[in-house]
C-alpha cells in the first residue's frame, strides 16, 4: 500500500497534531499521503513534507488505496458519502465519543497500520441505502446514507401520518413523531434510541422503526434489502424534515414520497484485529455493568 488518504475532524485541535505525526510516520515508509487542503496548509507552515499532497476532500477517494479517518462516527459517515463507486477501505480511528464505526483506538493505531500496509487486514462490507424524494412525480433530491434516513416532525408539530409500502404493498400508516429507515450499521444509532433492534452489521436488511408511535402495537420491522420502501407524508400544515445520517436535511411537504432502497456499491471498514463486534457492543453499551 503506497497511497493513503487522511481525513481528520478539523474542529478537534488534537486531530491536526495526530495527523502531522501520522504523515511523518507514513512518509518514513515511502507512502504518499493525501489530505485536505486546509490541513496540508497548516502542516506545511511548520514542517516540510515532500510526500504530502493537499486536495479537496471529495477528491481523496479517487487517489488513495485506503483512507484513515481521525474523529468520531460523524466524521466517518461524512467520508462514507464520498466513497461512491471507489472500493477504498476506511480505517476509523476514534478520537472520543461512542465510536461504533471508528473502533480503532489511538493506542493501537500504529500497530494496526503496520499490518494494514503489509496487506494483513480484514474488512467489513457495509450496506448503504439510497434515499430519494419525489414530489408530484418529480424526483427532487437523492442521497446515499450509511446509517439512516429519518422522517421527523418539527419541535412544535403534532403527530404525523406516514403511509408506508414495501414493493408497492401497503404496510401501514404510522401515526408517530417520525420514521427511521436504517441499515444494520445504523441499528446502533438513532434506531437503537427509538427502541429498534441491534442488527449484526453484515446482515442484508432494512430496519423500519417508528418514533414514538401513537399505536402501541406498532413495532419495528426488518425487511430484505432488495425491496423498495416508500414512505408518503399524509399530514398537512406540519413542519417535517427528512434527515440523512444526521448530517443532511431536506424539508418535506404534504404528499412527498421518500423512496429508500439498497444503493449500488458498499462501504469497506477495516476491522480491528484486537476486538470483535460483540466486544465493541459490551464496551460501548456498558453491558454487564451494575
Amino acid at each position: 500500500m503506497k497511497r493513503i488518504g487522511i481525513i481528520a475532524k478539523q474542529n478537534k485541535p488534537e486531530a491536526v497534531t495526530i495527523t502531522s505525526r501520522l504523515i511523518e510516520w507514513l512518509g518514513s515508509k515511502g507512502i504518499e499521503v493525501f489530505t485536505e487542503e486546509g490541513v496540508e496548509a497548516v502542516i506545511r507552515r511548520t514542517q516540510n513534507r515532500p510526500f504530502l499532497s493537499g486536495m479537496k476532500k471529495e477528491e481523496i477517494p479517487s487517489h488513495a488505496e485506503m483512507i484513515i479517518v481521525l474523529g468520531g462516527d460523524g466524521t466517518l459517515l461524512s467520508v462514507a458519502r464520498l466513497i461512491g463507486d471507489h472500493d477504498v477501505p476506511i480505517l476509523g480511528v476514534n478520537l472520543g465519543g461512542l465510536g461504533f464505526l471508528t473502533e480503532i483506538t489511538l493506542d493501537e493505531l500504529y500497530r494496526v497500520l503496520e499490518r494494514v500496509i503489509e496487506g494483513d487486514f480484514v474488512t467489513d462490507e457495509r450496506v448503504i441505502l439510497k434515499a430519494g424524494v419525489v414530489r408530484r412525480g418529480e424526483r427532487l433530491a437523492e442521497f446515499v446514507v450509511l446509517n439512516d434516513a429519518v422522517i421527523n416532525k418539527g419541535a412544535l408539530a403534532r403527530i404525523i401520518d406516514i403511509e408506508t409500502t414495501i414493493n408497492g404493498e401497503y404496510l401501514t400508516t404510522f401515526k408517530s413523531d417520525g420514521l427511521i429507515l436504517s441499515t444494520p450499521t445504523g441499528s446502533t444509532a438513532y434506531n437503537l434510541s427509538a427502541g429498534g433492534p441491534i442488527v449484526y452489521p453484515s446482515l442484508h436488511c432494512i430496519i423500519i422503526t417508528p418514533i414514538c408511535p401513537h399505536t402501541l402495537t406498532n413495532r419495528p420491522i426488518m425487511v430484505p434489502d432488495d425491496v423498495e420502501v416508500r414512505a408518503i407524508l399524509k399530514s398537512k400544515q406540519q413542519e417535517v424534515l427528512l434527515t440523512l445520517d444526521g448530517q443532511q436535511g431536506f424539508i418535506l411537504e404534504y404528499g412527498d414520497v421518500v423512496e429508500v432502497k439498497k444503493a449500488e456499491g458498499k462501504i469497506l471498514l477495516i476491522k480491528s484485529p484486537y476486538r470483535h463486534y460483540f466486544e465493541v457492543l459490551r464496551e460501548k453499551l456498558k453491558w454487564g455493568e451494575r
